[in-house]
């Protein structure tokens, strides 16, 4: 009787394990999630660009969490698929340059890192550039986001792309180019206001933190969002930006 209660039991346990290990699989499930945000057609579309980014090895965890950020801030379904869509090429892109510079697969991160700097206007070469001149073994995920920051404040993609790749060369830590912003001269910062720049640690894990209902990460609503989740407003598309850009104040 002793052995029979035992078995009893353990087979319990083992159902509740299994039916435990399913629901954590359906929450995790990418499709289930963009269902329920996104059109049924959508969805489709976009889990089929995250297919294709898998196949590549790209990072597609980063892919679903613009989706579903986007969707949680109002922006058009049609927009939010244009906007993976581009960000998936943009990976494609990134991944490639930094294998050509580095000779060997770069991390998710990099890759995430690489399509935000190349979606702020520095180009491939450019991106194969820093990871020829980084030294060896030396992660890029934090000196992309800075070049990304760096241009956010208004420096051009060339000269912020320099600024990094300087300070990498002299082996600078990571700690010292998240300082890079910071000592732009005002007028580089010019039409930024007083709007504050996250480091790249940071803007790399807003990356990784970021999940299904989530209104935004640390960093604040991705580009081109409404801050007020679209209510009221006409829908912006993901990449563009509805707050007026200040000229830089000319020299005399």
């Amino acid at each position: 009787m002793r052995t029979l209660r035992t078995l009893s039991i353990l087979s319990a346990i083992a159902c509740l394990n299994t039916a435990g290990a399913a629901a954590q699989t359906r929450a995790n499930d990418p499709s289930a999630r963009l269902a329920q945000v996104l059109p049924a057609d959508v969805a489709a579309q976009v889990l089929a660009v995250i297919a294709k980014a898998r196949a590549h090895e790209l990072p597609t965890q980063a892919l679903e969490n613009r989706a579903l950020k986007f969707a949680a801030k109002g922006v058009h379904p049609d927009s939010i698929k244009k906007s993976v869509e581009e960000q998936e090429r943009r990976m494609e892109t990134a991944n490639d340059a930094l294998r050509r510079g580095r000779g060997q697969k770069p991390t998710d991160d990099e890759i995430d890192a690489g399509a935000e700097a190349i979606r702020k206007g520095v180009d491939g070469a450019k991106v194969s550039e820093l990871a020829k001149s980084a030294p060896s073994g030396r992660s890029l995920a934090v000196p992309l986001y800075v070049i990304g920051s760096l241009i956010d404040r208004g420096l051009p993609s060339d000269a912020a792309h320099q600024r990094v790749l300087e300070r990498l060369q002299a082996r600078a830590a990571d700690r010292e180019i998240e300082q890079l912003p910071s000592e732009l001269p005002s007028q580089g910062a010019a039409g930024q206001g007083n709007k504050p720049t996250l480091t790249g640690r940071e803007l790399a894990a807003t990356k990784r933190a970021a999940g299904a209902g989530q209104s935004g990460s640390a960093g604040g609503p991705p580009a081109g969002v409404p801050a007020n989740g679209g209510a009221g407003a006409r829908p912006a598309s993901p990449g563009q930006s509805n707050k007026p850009v200040t000229p830089a104040p000319k020299k005399p």
